[in-house]
Formats: C-alpha cells, structure tokens, sequence
C-alpha cells in the first residue's frame, strides 16, 4: 500500500516546484534590488556569523529567507528527478528533471559567489556573476515546466484545444501584467517589489508560452479537433518567437546593461513584439472557436 496520499500526484507535485522556483525567482530579484545580498557581511552560509538572524524584516532576514527558500525548494527539484526515475515516466520528463538538478550545483554556487565579496570570492557580486544567476535560474524554471507539461501520471489524457486555449490566455494575462510593470513604459515606478511582481508576471506569461508550444506540438502529433496542421505550426511558432523576445525583456529588467534610452527603445520593442506574438496565437485559436465550422480537421491544410 502506498503511503502517498491519493492527492498528490506526480503532476501537482511538479506544478508546486515550479511554482517554488517561480516565487524563489521573484524572492532573489527583490533580495538583488533592495540591496540585500550583502547584508551578511558577505559571508555564507552563514548570514552575520550567525545560522539563524533576527526575525524581524531587515537585510540579514531578507537574505537569510532567500537561502532557506532556494534550500527548500532545491529539495523539492531533487524529489522531482527522483520520482521520474522511480515512477512509469517518458525520457522526456526524466531527462528534464535530471538535468534540473544537475544544473542545480551551479545556480548554488553562482548564489554563493554573488554574495562573498570580500569573503571567499573577491569580487563576486558582479553584473557577470548576477547574469549568471538569472540565466540559469531560468533554465531550470523552463525545465521544471516542460516536467511539469510532459510528466502525466499514467493514464492521464493529453493535451485539448481547451487546454491550449487556457494555455495562451495565461501568456497574454501574464505578458499584460509584465508590461504594467516593466521598466521600459513609465507607468510605475520600479521599485523593488514592481520589479519581484514583473518577475512573477513574466515567469507566468514564461510558462504559458512553453505550454502553448507543447500543447500545439501535441495538436500536431495527435490532432486536436477543428484545429489544421497549418494552424497548429503557425501558433507554435508564434509562441516560440513571443517566449524568446520576452526572456530578453526579462535580462533587461535586470542591471545586466547600462540602461540608457537605447535600452529602453530595444526593451520596448521586445515587449511589443512578444504581445504581437502572442496575440496572433490567441487571434488564430479565437478564428477557430468562432468559425462556421469549415475549419479542416488536423491533417489538413
């Protein structure tokens, strides 16, 4: 008898994760802007010769949390991979997670270089290292979520038109917010927690375009009903585009670039073209709701 609740499945499991990481994401981006990654007196894993800091909010804490954040959650990616390789799962979802936490070290060691300078590592809190940080950060959220689209418990359905249509609605949700928030149009100031918000935002928006291109390779493979091959290809392609020109956006709501009105034109083209993307693949699925029904099935151009 299994001692797992009925619950807990393999797939909200690996939703939590990435969720995790997804808030773990924001949590370092708020550490980052409020200056908060050398409130330890660069030392780790210590914070300020101590394990556990005051409890009240203050740099030492903000820092601290995020270290027992990013530890949590690191276990939770390492339960990931090792479900995939003890449960009935595909090559795809194993050698996602697998990946996960063998990238996992790096993300642990960039994180310690950027807050040990003028500790163990001189220098290391450096526009290369917080770079770095944020890159692979997102390599592993993207894998999380591919486990997540891909790891079916056994016997679950596939993907639907229903499921790819919720799929781009969460892009464009999340896009829309990301653009409130952005640092590229004035309409907030961006504060600290205007920029862990557009992180949020963004990493969502992130997620649904990764499950718009799955889902539409889906529709590929198998066929979703009243959805042409030719429509499929052309919303997946879409997607790809919107979620490339959105991790741009999101490398520059970072200090990666000196960020002059140069930078502000090319963010805002970016952020322009991923909407533009974005909101083709949802025109294209809103044709198909919305049609006479003359729409080929999939197979057909």
């Amino acid at each position: 008898m299994s001692l797992r609740p009925a619950w807990l499945t393999f797939r909200r499991y690996a939703a939590f994760t990435t969720g995790m990481t997804l808030s773990l994401f924001a949590i370092g981006v708020y550490t980052a802007a409020t200056g908060s990654g050398l409130a330890c007196e660069a030392q780790w894993p210590l914070c300020s010769d101590q394990l556990i800091p005051a409890l009240t909010i203050n740099p030492d804490f903000i820092e601290w949390f995020h270290r027992v954040w990013a530890m949590i959650t690191g276990f939770l990616i390492i339960g990931v991979a090792a479900w995939t390789w003890l449960g009935s799962f595909g090559r795809g979802p194993r050698l996602a997670a697998t990946l996960a936490v063998a990238i996992l070290p790096v993300q642990i060691t960039v994180g310690a270089i950027t807050v040990t300078i003028g500790g163990l590592v001189p220098g290391g809190y450096t526009v290369e290292t917080h770079a770095a940080h944020l890159i692979v950060a997102l390599i592993i959220f993207t894998l999380l979520g591919l486990v997540t689209l891909w790891g079916r418990d056994p016997g679950a359905r596939g993907g639907s038109p229903r499921l790819l249509t919720l799929a781009v609605g969460v892009a464009l949700g999340g896009l829309l917010a990301s653009a409130v928030l952005s640092r590229a149009v004035p309409f907030l100031t961006y504060s600290p927690g205007a920029q862990a918000w557009f992180y949020v935002a963004g990493l969502t928006a992130h997620f649904g375009l990764l499950a718009t291109v799955v889902y539409a390779r889906e529709a590929l493979r198998g066929g979703y009903e009243g959805i042409t091959t030719g429509t499929a290809r052309t919303i997946q392609r879409l997607a790809a585009a919107s979620m490339g020109l959105l991790v741009a956006t999101l490398l520059l709501g970072r200090d990666l670039v000196l960020y002059t009105a140069f930078w502000q034109q090319v963010n805002l083209l970016a952020l322009g073209g991923t909407l533009v993307c974005a909101a083709g693949a949802a025109w294209l699925l809103r044709r198909r709701d919305v049609g006479t029904g003359t729409t080929a099935p999939i197979g057909g151009d």
